[in-house]
């Protein structure tokens, strides 16, 4: 067993571990941060398979991102605009496919009045919650009793409407089914972008991606912390902490250090055994938070023929097994790439099925939207992240009914000298990288502070 001892122990080197580690040896302090995996990233990942770059985790860059911009300026990568020339697609209840290049698809005018009303009333409410402390909004107690889709279908009798609106925080954002979590939760989620009408404008939440591969924000982080100073393959098994500092022992090295980072989602920090144990309101605070769950599918075909069709490759179907599609061509790849999102219960029942009828399943879907050539890409790939040991699931997690207000200000409290920090429990960026680096350098502050 190998012993060490340092300033800091960061207990994970996703994003926001390797942010909290970069900024403290910036700040002078020695730091060792240990990792369960045999890589770096976290929910941040690429694969190169049969010559196909394929961002597996997060990837995209919105404008309002000010960290995540001014990290990926900082570390020396560039970014590209995602292709959005042309028409989009609409799938509806019916199955119909309509074609459109006005924002909304063309609806019943009176469907297209529920959404506008119940997406004004959703912009205008989450602009008045704080995501970082949302149990301070006079109505958090009642926004967070009741469900988004109880709210939903409490303020229109429109089906149509609840089901265009509901996945931009369902499907899209917490991969959850709307009863699943609370309307202040979607609120929340929608306030850490700045309100629903931009986290449903996805021009601003799907802007630009790293050329290369947001992968190289937490390799290009891990070269600056140094390789000497990241164990992979290090499962933390247990915490000892007390006014005397912390013992951080995994499988094959124990740290000794002033203060401990804990940069895991909450949902995988019960693995961990603290001694003493964690108090109990906060242990059960992050018996709370649960992932969620979603399917990333994409397809790689010999050219983006849905340009020439005068497509975007952007796509809506509520009522879909892929709810969304976007063109995720890489400036680098000669042909075209479509990506798409399987969420919630069409996971579920995605993920039920053997990897031959899944994929016939999800392509016909694509093939919906696009035609016969969806059916044909020249590599086809899924991550889905549910069986990973150290993930179980995407994009994030999000507590149950009432969790909020329940449990308040314990969502990010400190536990003596240890720390916690992943974009999990973000306010603005919540759930994305922004939301990670965002809890990274609040670690990092709260550990230099001691």
């Amino acid at each position: 067993m190998e012993h060490i001892e340092t300033d800091v122990v960061v207990i994970g080197a996703g994003v926001a571990g390797l942010t909290a580690a970069h900024r403290l040896r910036q700040s002078g302090r020695e730091v060792v941060v240990l990792e369960a995996r045999d890589r770096v990233g976290g929910r941040v990942k690429s694969d190169l398979s049969n010559g196909f770059l394929v961002e597996v985790g997060g990837q995209w860059v919105a404008p309002d991102q000010e960290r995540l911009i001014a990290l990926i300026e900082e570390l020396g990568l560039e970014t590209f605009a995602r292709y959005r020339d042309g028409d989009e697609i609409y799938i509806d209840r019916a199955g119909t496919r309509i074609r459109h290049a006005t924002d909304l698809p063309p609806l019943a005018a009176g469907t297209i009045a529920e959404i506008e009303r119940l997406s004004d009333q959703l912009d205008a409410l989450s602009k008045e919650v704080d995501p970082f402390e949302p149990w301070t909004h006079p109505r958090a107690a009642e926004f967070d009793a009741v469900s988004f889709d109880a709210w939903l279908r409490a303020n229109t009798d429109d089906d149509d409407a609840v089901a265009f609106v509901a996945p931009f925080v369902s499907g899209g954002m917490l991969t959850k089914p709307a009863e699943a979590f609370s309307l202040l939760a979607a609120l929340v989620m929608a306030a850490s972008a700045g309100g629903f009408t931009d986290l449903a404008d996805l021009d601003l939440v799907l802007n630009e991606r790293v050329l290369g591969g947001m992968h190289n924000v937490p390799f290009r982080l891990a070269e600056e912390v140094g390789a000497e100073r990241i164990r992979l393959g290090a499962d933390v098994r247990s915490v000892v902490h007390g006014a005397g500092g912390v013992t951080v022992t995994s499988s094959g090295v124990t740290v000794r250090a002033r203060e401990a980072i804990v940069a895991l989602g909450p949902h995988l920090v019960s693995r961990i055994d603290f001694e003493p144990p964690l108090p109990g309101r906060k242990a059960q605070m992050l018996q709370q938070f649960s992932m969620g769950s979603v399917i990333k599918v994409q397809a790689f075909y010999d050219e983006p023929f849905w340009r020439a069709e005068g497509l975007s490759g952007s796509t809506y179907g509520p009522h879909e097994i892929v709810h969304e599609v976007y063109d995720n061509t890489a400036p680098d790849y000669a042909g075209g790439t479509l990506v798409g999102f399987v969420s919630d219960r069409q996971a579920d029942a995605m993920l039920a099925l053997d990897p031959a009828a899944r994929r016939e399943a999800i392509l016909g879907s694509f093939a919906r939207y696009f035609g016969e050539r969806a059916l044909e890409p020249a590599y086809y790939t899924e991550s889905d992240w549910i069986d990973e040991e150290y993930t179980r699931g995407a994009y994030g997690t999000s507590p149950g009914i009432g969790g909020i207000t329940r449990y308040e200000e314990l969502v990010r409290s400190s536990v003596g000298p240890v720390h916690f920090a992943c974009s999990d429990i973000a306010g603005l960026g919540y759930t994305h990288i922004d939301g990670a680096i965002r809890m990274g350098e609040r670690a990092a502050v709260l550990a230099s502070a001691q």
